[in-house]
């Protein structure tokens, strides 16, 4: 299990290998993704709080990646975090997830990238729920959820 001093180590010194590596050119992820999907995987953005795909969703699966397919979360470690968006407690795998530091916004906190892809994620806190205490704060529109019957395996 992850916790916030793993994930600051990561941010900080390296992070896991991932299992693979996708890269694409902009032009070729735009012809990949939604517009939506472009801005928040490519360009950072962040998708509206409560209106979005899946903050009020917890059906079992996974959810990947929405740029390259990546298991990044299982549903069972989805939680109602009241902050507009998906979280989550953990990663599906130690080496799902890339951190970086972000100082944008005039604001300290952690970048969650896809570590395949690189695609924007979103943000991971050290106030989530016992036992890991994270909350990976996750925008809809860089995940997909899979349904375990879909994917094949409902184990991870």
């Amino acid at each position: 299990m992850l916790r916030w001093t793993d994930v600051l180590t990561f941010a900080k010194y390296s992070n896991p290998e991932p299992p693979r590596r996708v890269q694409k050119t902009e032009a070729e992820w735009a012809a990949l993704l939604t517009a939506a999907q472009f801005r928040v995987l490519r360009h950072k953005a962040t998708e509206s709080p409560y209106r979005n795909a899946y903050c009020r969703s917890y059906e079992p699966g996974r959810y990947q990646c929405a740029g390259c397919g990546s298991v990044l979360f299982d549903a069972a470690t989805k939680y109602h975090a009241i902050s507009g968006w998906p979280s989550f407690t953990q990663p599906a795998a130690r080496s799902a997830i890339r951190y970086c530091f972000d100082d944008s916004h005039h604001m300290q906190r952690v970048e969650a990238l896809c570590n395949v892809c690189g695609g924007h994620l979103g943000h991971v806190f050290p106030d989530g729920p016992a036992p890991s205490g994270l909350r990976y704060c996750i925008n809809s529109e860089s995940l997909v959820r899979v349904a375990f019957e879909e994917s094949g395996n409902s184990s991870i």
